[in-house]
């Protein structure tokens, strides 16, 4: 039964990758919060997974022509920087500080996009009244 609910994991993963939103992102708490995965690990299987995955679908965006090619370095040069020096602390860091540091970075992201939702339908509908 485990290794189906790894594979599921890994299915669901896929797709929120594929989108664009980081399979990540779902990945590590299904892997810690259903599995029981030490999180120092889930994020090791994360950055395992990530590389063929972003490869796959790196591909499929190219040949849809949706990858702008002058400016990808200036976004991937620091994040390979920040990356190393963020695995690095990650690693030094006990795994409860580290669940507690991902959940909080999930959560403040899910209250930015909220609001960001809320604000752009609020534009809409003051564009609609005019």
């Amino acid at each position: 039964m485990t290794i189906l609910w790894f594979i599921l994991a890994g299915l669901a993963g896929g797709v929120l990758a594929g989108m664009g939103m980081g399979g990540g992102t779902f990945l590590i708490p299904i892997l810690t919060i259903l599995l029981l995965v030490p999180q120092n690990a889930a994020q090791g299987i994360n950055l395992i997974v990530f590389l063929p995955m972003s490869i796959i679908v790196i591909v499929i965006y190219i040949c849809k022509k949706m990858i702008d090619f002058k400016g990808w370095w200036l976004i991937s040069i620091p994040a390979c920087i920040v990356a190393g020096i963020g695995a690095f602390f990650a690693l030094k860091m006990p795994a409860k500080i580290l669940k507690i540091t991902f959940g909080s970075f999930i959560v403040i992201i899910g209250i930015i996009q909220i609001v960001l939702l809320i604000i752009e339908m609020v534009k809409k509908n003051n564009q609609n009244k005019i």
